[in-house]
């Protein structure tokens, strides 16, 4: 299998080399638990500060309210309630899995997030603030296991630096809304331990593209050769922040109706 190694100075920039990559160098395989075919590498996207702007790209599925609420749904585990639905049942969600992790003895939870800012409070130098996500209890037998797999949370050189594993990633719509809200979880840490946002690093062992989405992927590397950065990222900070905060309620309306609909 292929792989491919991009390194930037912000998201934007480094989702848009890991396209590229996946475009020109991914092999075009079968994927037959979703019988299509899938344009496939291994990618390592780092990214030297995560907090620059231009911070969001304009190449994924969706648009500020989309954004925000994957945010949520990871940082404040807004649709946690449905796992275990008797319809359209979860088996997980990232942000269960962070704060209510299950443990021995049976009937344990671990709050993963609280563990890691106590342990790189406890030794700065630890190399133990590991979260994870795969649950070998549930994972091996269900038919969306998680893609992602762990984070782990490094202090070196005074700044929180976060390096997160996927078995798989879909590049073309969901890469860049995985690493933002990881980015985002990276920086409640990094705020909770009084510490800047170090480096972001994004390994995923498939990065892939399925064959329905190839003519995306194409028309996101053809927007990338051709337009001005302007043209294909947004500022954060801004415009872009203030329309994210200001679908919030609308967010958990809808939320607030799927929990009645239960």
């Amino acid at each position: 299998m292929y792989e491919a190694f991009v390194k930037c100075t912000s998201l934007p920039q480094a989702y848009h080399k890991a396209l590229e990559e996946l475009y020109n160098h991914g092999k075009v395989v079968s994927c037959d638990d979703y019988n299509q075919s899938q344009k496939e590498l291994s990618m390592t996207i780092a990214v030297d500060n995560p907090l620059a702007e231009p911070m969001i790209s304009r190449l994924f599925i969706g648009g500020f309210y989309e954004l925000q609420q994957y945010v949520m749904e990871v940082i404040n585990g807004i649709l946690d309630f449905k796992i275990g639905d008797s319809i359209n049942a979860w088996e997980y969600t990232y942000h269960d899995r962070i704060v209510n992790f299950a443990i021995s003895p049976p009937g344990q939870k671990l709050n993963q997030l609280q563990f890691v800012i106590d342990e790189l409070k406890r030794s700065p130098d630890t190399r133990r603030a590991v979260i994870n996500i795969r649950d070998n209890s549930v994972d091996p037998f269900n038919a969306n296991p998680a893609c992602l797999q762990h984070m782990q949370f490094f202090i070196r050189d005074n700044k929180l630096h976060m390096k997160v594993l996927m078995r798989s990633n879909d590049a073309a719509e969901a890469t860049f809304m995985n690493a933002f809200a990881f980015v985002m979880l990276q920086k409640k840490v990094a705020d909770a331990l009084g510490l800047p946002v170090g480096s972001y690093t994004h390994r995923a062992n498939s990065f892939h593209c399925y064959e329905k989405d190839f003519d995306l992927l194409a028309q996101y590397v053809t927007g990338i050769q051709t337009k001005p950065e302007d043209e294909i990222t947004y500022e954060y900070e801004g415009f872009f922040r203030d329309m994210m905060e200001e679908s919030i309620p609308d967010i958990q309306r809808a939320v607030a109706n799927l929990k009645a609909a239960k």
